[in-house]
């Protein structure tokens, strides 16, 4: 049976990933680097700001230092917060209404790549600010996706408060990017793919697919993992 469910973030309960978007365009044009959206799904969508970031720089043959990568994510911060307060993170169809008529009694955590900064306010706004038992974000694992590391530190915190966590492969997470199917299939995970940033081409490593969290329910979920 599904001993515990694991979301993603951007992507999955927000539209955010065009607001990612914009705001790295923002801080990297002034140093002379840029890239389409087709390169940022390609390429950035799924990775964490710090290693979206030492990517961008590395493709542009630019060499970047840890402290001028933490004043880029803290500017890049400042600029999505801007966006969040305009009012511009929309929930994707289904996310809210799911994760809302979950029962209470199934562990349930949030695994992003987003800072938690950026994620607080967005759930808080949502209602679901206090939904969730883990939230794992960029500061929490050393490296992001689609390393298992961020899915396999949800897990072992959700392991940690709640007794019967013995077998990732109870869990189930909710994924949008080929990078974070790979982080929670590394981590043990059975994983539902939503196909709102890609084709479902792009996901079939997931154990299901879906075009819509709307056609999502608790049963569904269980079948997963039977």
């Amino acid at each position: 049976m599904l001993k515990a469910l694991i979301f993603d973030f951007d992507g999955i309960i927000v539209d955010s990933e065009p607001m990612h978007f914009r705001a790295f365009l923002q801080v990297l044009e002034p140093m002379g680097i840029n890239f389409t959206w087709e390169e940022y799904c390609e390429t950035y969508i799924g990775y964490d700001d710090r290693d979206a970031f030492r990517a961008a720089f590395d493709t542009h043959g630019k060499k970047i230092h840890s402290k001028e990568i933490r004043r880029l994510i803290a500017e890049k911060a400042a600029v999505f917060q801007q966006f969040v307060r305009n009012g511009e993170a929309t929930p994707l169809p289904g996310a809210v209404e799911l994760i809302q008529s979950l029962p209470r009694v199934l562990p349930l955590a949030l695994c992003s790549g987003a800072l938690r900064e950026d994620i607080l306010p967005i759930i808080g706004n949502l209602g679901i600010g206090d939904a969730f038992d883990v939230i794992v974000t960029a500061e929490d694992t050393p490296v992001s996706k689609p390393d298992p590391a961020p899915y396999s530190e949800a897990w072992k915190l959700l392991a940690e408060k709640f007794r019967g966590l013995e077998n990732p492969n109870e869990g189930v997470a909710v994924e949008d990017t080929p990078s974070g199917i790979l982080s929670a299939k590394g981590a043990g995970l059975k994983v539902l793919a939503v196909t709102n940033s890609y084709d479902r081409d792009f996901l079939l490593e997931a154990d299901a697919i879906t075009d819509s969290l709307s056609n999502v329910d608790l049963s569904t979920l269980h079948d997963l993992v039977l």
